[in-house]
């Protein structure tokens, strides 16, 4: 979504990189580059105002005329706004002391409450909390089926005693569903009303009316993130006709310019407390402005990363894995390969993984063409094979590729590149778990690696003197140890401690010399 805004502020900082100095012309032609990039991607206009103001007042302060590195100093700047206007801190749901704790989510028609319903339930249920979601929206056509699906799928229960479509009071079907979770002992409930075409009164009424019979101890806003300044209207008239605790965007994975997502939270005062960022049940996470803010200056989200392979890996498979490894690289296996590409499947979308890491941002295009089906053709390979093919690669020969490759339905050149591939990897990985660094990189602290110049001198000097080029000179050398070695004489019997360029071959076995 914020493709578009990275690339203009990366153009605009490209400008500052490389100078010493920073004079206000300077400073005042960043500043109007910002501007620019903010307003095209939808940004309401006070907040890009508040925004500009406060970057050039520090930009032209002393802690960038001062620094070491003004660009650099800049880019940081711009930064620490951008967390400052997606709400600073990151904020986590309010529990109630005596459960159950009532969310109520509220929204436009077609923000995707419903789903995201199911997405919070699911993420709830991964905290260890036992949610339970409420149909109470009874206006739109089959909301209560809908509902019921995504609970299905979500694997979370749900509350729905009225079968909607314009039948049954969604304030009683509320106010029952905490008297049910309490005797269910659900310790969160989740009631998802209708939704309004606009700002409708009488619905706006009824949520209100809603808000008023459960108390909920928050009332999250589900805004649409593609529909840009609407949503700041739309976010203003629910603040002040219902009141909300908290923001949370869907369809933060849509090709829109996100300008809500820079808007919403700075002129409504509510912080942005989750984001819906696929159409997958678990492409829902806590809202960081921190790490959203670092992704939109290409900077990564490496912590967002870490804590879905955290997640996803089991601690003591890794374990189990990183000391194979660390025996040698024949330990490592196409099935423990498979296995460890499965469990990557599982974090989500690669290239999804992939824009998380920092210095992405200049391989978009790439990232953007990744066929995500190659990892299934991959891992249909690999299923191709026999118990004793997987265990060892070296035995697949021509006639075993080619079976290979019917079985999984690709070229055999496809078999015989992943086979290389994965002695390449195989490689790579072992060097990588005995500390030995990245194969062919200097070594880097607390990594091995290659050695220095130093390091090598030192081996090279342990290794003894080089032979001499001059003939006469070496072959004086070569007599003075061989005497000293007699003189020493040798622990494994006479002879033993010759230097094998001493033998004298028969003379039929020089030949094969």
């Amino acid at each position: 979504m914020f493709d578009t805004l990275s690339d203009r502020l990366e153009a605009a900082f490209k400008s500052l990189r490389g100078k010493g100095r920073l004079s206000e012309a300077d400073i005042d032609a960043t500043a109007r580059e910002i501007r620019v990039a903010l307003l095209e991607a939808d940004v309401a206009l006070p907040v890009v105002r508040a925004f500009i103001k406060q970057v050039k007042e520090r930009a032209l302060g002393a802690e960038v005329s001062k620094a070491l590195n003004p660009a650099q100093q800049v880019v940081k700047i711009v930064n620490e706004e951008l967390q400052a206007i997606l709400g600073g801190e990151t904020r986590t749901l309010r529990f109630a002391k005596h459960p159950p704790t009532v969310i109520m989510l509220a929204g436009l028609q077609g923000a995707g409450k419903t789903t995201l319903a199911g997405k919070l339930g699911l993420w709830l249920q991964k905290q260890g909390h036992t949610p339970i979601l409420v149909a109470a929206d009874l206006q739109r056509p089959n909301a209560v089926n809908q509902l019921a699906v995504v609970a299905e799928r979500a694997g979370v229960a749900v509350f729905a005693p009225e079968p909607g479509n314009g039948v049954g009071d969604p304030v009683k079907v509320a106010k029952d569903s905490i008297t049910y979770a309490r005797d269910k002992q659900h310790d969160v409930v989740i009631v998802d009303t209708a939704g309004r075409l606009g700002i409708d009164q009488e619905l706006m009424q009824q949520a209100a009316d809603i808000r008023d019979a459960v108390s909920p101890d928050e009332v999250l806003f589900v805004v649409d993130a593609m529909i840009g300044q609407d949503a700041v209207t739309t976010a203003e008239a629910f603040r002040d006709g219902v009141g909300f605790d908290g923001v949370v965007l869907s369809k933060l994975d849509g090709d829109a310019r996100g300008g809500a997502a820079l808007s919403v939270a700075h002129v409504t005062g509510k912080q942005i407390m989750f984001a819906s960022n696929g159409e997958k049940l678990d492409d829902f996470d806590a809202f960081h402005p921190d790490r959203m803010a670092s992704r939109i200056l290409g900077m990564g989200d490496v912590l967002s990363l870490i804590e879905k392979a955290e997640q996803t890996f089991d601690q003591a498979e890794a374990q189990k894995m990183a000391e194979k490894l660390a025996k040698g690289p024949k330990e490592f296996t196409l099935d423990d390969f498979l296995a460890q590409m499965e469990q990557v499947r599982k974090m989500g979308s690669i290239s999804k993984l992939l824009g998380m890491m920092p210095g992405m941002g200049q391989m978009k295009d790439q990232i953007n063409n990744l066929d995500e089906k190659d990892v299934d053709r991959t891992a249909a390979i690999i299923k191709s094979m026999t118990p004793g093919e997987r265990q060892d690669p070296v035995i697949i020969n021509g006639s075993r590729r080619a079976r290979i490759a019917r079985g999984s339905g690709v070229d055999v050149s496809a078999v015989k590149n992943l086979v290389e591939r994965f002695f390449e990897a195989r490689k790579m990985m072992s060097k990588m778990a005995q500390g030995g660094g990245m194969p062919g990189m200097p070594g880097m602290p607390g990594m091995g690696g290659g050695a220095t110049k130093k390091k090598a001198k030192q081996q090279k000097k342990a290794k003894g003197k080089q032979r001499s080029g001059n003939p006469m000179k070496r072959k004086a050398e070569e007599q003075a140890a061989a005497e000293r070695r007699a003189a020493q004489g040798s622990p494994f019997g006479p002879g033993a401690g010759q230097d094998p360029q001493d033998f004298e071959l028969p003379d039929e076995f020089k030949k094969f010399m």
